[in-house]
């Protein structure tokens, strides 16, 4: 049987989002079926609507979920109707070359649910990162469904399940921040100040955030920065390393995805320094560096893969953090919005005005 929801859809490039019917059946095997309570407006989201990501429209938007299993499919056991859950947008297959060699968060087969959701009509959606959860009820592979404790309120809950592991794990697993570090991240909006949080919980000894907003420079502190940067005033590659005894940040996190500040934060790591990039560039963009300081400098340049987290291991971590008071996911909720707000959830984030606006659907 399908249900009928409301969803949040992209039919073109560029087109304003439209709210309309939606039909989701029920779980086939291996399948979960999720009530959506909470679920964050993401940049990701907007690069969908915009043709960034594939021209596989028209989509069901919305990723950063919190929710309630509805019903579960032959051969699922890691969930059952009535857990609460984060839904990720990576499930690790357990077969691929990747996970046989004891690295899951790298796997190349990640599962998504076999069975279409639909337009009224018929026409087959692309659930955004496999998920499509700006609807009251989605369909995902039982993998992407992460029981959490159910205490954490929903609306902060479900932003770990893109924007805050993405940053949080981009310095803490892809980083590999210790006791005593020197942390600088470059761009303070959502993903960034997760990586900031995730510094100062790892012991980092100096965190610095880099921004042109003095709004996001603000954040930052809140979340834990020991020094913030404008570097629309100031050359932030020469105030990190006046700030680390003119040596350089021992991490530097990129978390703007351009080519410009790819090249402040390799030029702003200690020699054998360590370079992450988490920000996400578009396909025309290029970096050149002189070849003889990738030798001389020595250290690593990573991408970060989703913060190079396993979702089963992580997201019930990182709620155990928050539940805590050590890791502050309600401040990253600007604002709670309607189903029918995210157009205009886009332009605010868009002009800088908010970490996240969350959607909320249901109360559970």
């Amino acid at each position: 049987m399908a249900h009928e929801v409301r969803g949040v859809v992209a039919r073109e490039v560029g087109a304003p989002v439209s709210l309309e019917t939606v039909l989701v059946p029920d779980p086939g095997p291996e399948e979960v079926l999720v009530r959506v309570q909470a679920c964050g407006v993401c940049h990701t989201d907007l690069h969908y609507r915009e043709g960034g990501i594939n021209n596989e429209f028209p989509f069901l938007l919305g990723h950063e979920a919190a929710g309630t299993v509805e019903a579960v499919g032959a051969g699922v056991s890691n969930v059952a109707a009535g857990d609460y859950v984060v839904l990720a947008w990576r499930a690790p297959c357990g077969t691929c070359r990747s996970c046989r060699r004891g690295r899951p968060w790298y796997c190349f087969d990640s599962r998504n649910a076999a069975q279409p959701m639909t337009l009224a009509d018929g026409t087959r959606l692309a659930p955004a990162l496999g998920i499509g959860a700006f609807a009251e009820l989605t369909l995902v592979a039982a993998g992407q469904a992460v029981k959490i404790d159910r205490r954490a309120r929903p609306e902060a809950a479900g932003l770990i399940g893109c924007g805050i592991m993405a940053g949080f794990g981009a310095a803490v697993n892809t980083g590999e921040v210790t006791r005593g570090d020197s942390v600088a991240v470059i761009g303070c909006g959502g993903v960034g100040n997760a990586a900031i949080a995730g510094a100062v919980i790892a012991g980092a000894r100096l965190v610095i955030g880099v921004d042109v907003d003095p709004r996001k420079l603000e954040w930052a502190r809140h979340f834990g920065a020991s020094h913030t940067i404008n570097s629309r005033e100031t050359d932030p590659v020469q105030a990190i390393r006046d700030l680390t005894d003119g040596f350089g940040a021992d991490l530097v996190v990129e978390a703007v995805g351009r080519p410009e500040t790819y090249r402040q934060a390799f030029d702003a790591r200690d020699l054998a320094g360590r370079l992450v990039q988490v920000g996400v560039p578009t396909p025309e963009m290029m970096i050149e560096l002189p070849l003889i300081e990738l030798f001389g400098r020595g250290g690593s340049l990573k991408s970060s893969w989703y913060g190079d987290c396993l979702p089963s291991r992580d997201f019930p971590l990182l709620i155990d953090l928050y539940l805590q008071g050590k890791l502050d996911l309600d401040g990253f909720v600007t604002e709670t919005i309607g189903i029918g707000e995210v157009e205009e959830a886009f332009h605010k984030m868009e002009r800088g005005e908010v970490l996240r606006s969350v959607v909320v659907l249901t109360s559970g």
